[in-house]
């Protein structure tokens, strides 16, 4: 039996395999090589940052999961930042887009800022989600970037949201109107000239009112209530901007864990991440 096995592979090797042969082996070898080669290239690079100084948000977790997925169904690259590692401009080469997912309070130092507006100068995407708005009031810049800063809310409740603009990525098959339950940011003032707003939400359909006994301090050092009474008839949820050099994208919406596998808000996050990261999308 191994005598008829050594004959049958002196045979396979010694007079089948022929130069002509092995031309051939080589030639699929490269197709299939450069073949997966160029199946395995991702469409951009995104980094998710979800670092927080202030309140953790549980929905975070829900939405690390729903990131990852939507970086399988699209084809783009998601890197998670960790915490214990610096925000440099090495850090941030080679991504696209970096990813606020409900960050909060001071999470980057001097150093990392100055890195972070490096970025976005030479072209970078930023998208904010949810508590992206309640980080880094202190940075100026930071807030312009953002577009709105978070001041209060009311309890979680339904509400009717408005699709303002169907022309911006994601929002092309949404209805006019949308029945939706989440935490409804309240924001302060407009920081930078130029916010395109893309959702609203019809204050008629909720209580916007809202008061947080001794939140605040005032100019005399003495505890004061931070007071919410909502917006009038535009209280914006989410908008989209071009900023000094780069894009930025904004979301309020995100609070609620289930609202992670929702299928109209993955479109809506999607959307904002594919502009943020290409600039495409907008006709």
């Amino acid at each position: 039996m191994s005598k008829k096995l050594s004959i049958i592979t002196k045979f396979d090797f010694k007079t089948n395999f022929t130069p002509s042969l092995l031309r051939i082996c080589i030639a699929f070898f490269c197709f299939f090589f450069f073949t997966g080669c160029i199946m395995a290239q991702k469409q951009f690079k995104a980094l998710l940052i979800t670092e927080t100084a202030g309140w953790h948000h549980e929905s975070i977790l829900n939405g690390t999961l729903a990131m990852e997925e939507l970086a399988l169904t699209h084809n783009f690259e998601l890197k998670r930042q960790q915490e214990a590692r610096k925000i440099t401009d090495d850090a941030l080469k080679g991504f696209n887009v970096v990813i606020f997912l409900s960050t909060t309070a001071d999470i980057f130092d001097d150093e990392e800022q100055a890195a972070f507006e490096r970025y976005i100068k030479a072209g970078g995407g930023y998208v904010g989600i949810h508590a992206a708005s309640d980080t880094e009031y202190e940075w100026e810049w930071y807030t312009k970037l953002v577009g709105r800063m978070f001041h209060i809310h009311p309890v979680q409740q339904t509400a009717k949201l408005k699709i303002i603009d169907h022309n911006f990525p994601g929002l092309e098959h949404f209805p006019d109107t949308l029945l939706w339950t989440d935490e409804w940011y309240e924001f302060g003032k407009e920081n930078v000239e130029g916010l395109k707003y893309l959702i609203t939400v019809d204050e008629n359909t909720f209580d916007p009112n809202v008061t947080w006994a001794n939140r605040d301090t005032n100019a005399a050092g003495e505890k004061v209530d931070r007071v919410g009474k909502g917006m009038g008839d535009l209280h914006p949820i989410s908008w989209y901007h071009e900023f000094d050099g780069g894009r930025a994208f904004y979301t309020a919406l995100g609070h609620i864990e289930k609202t992670y596998e929702n299928r109209w808000f993955l479109e809506h996050l999607y959307g904002g991440i594919y502009y943020a990261a290409t600039g495409k999308g907008i006709d």
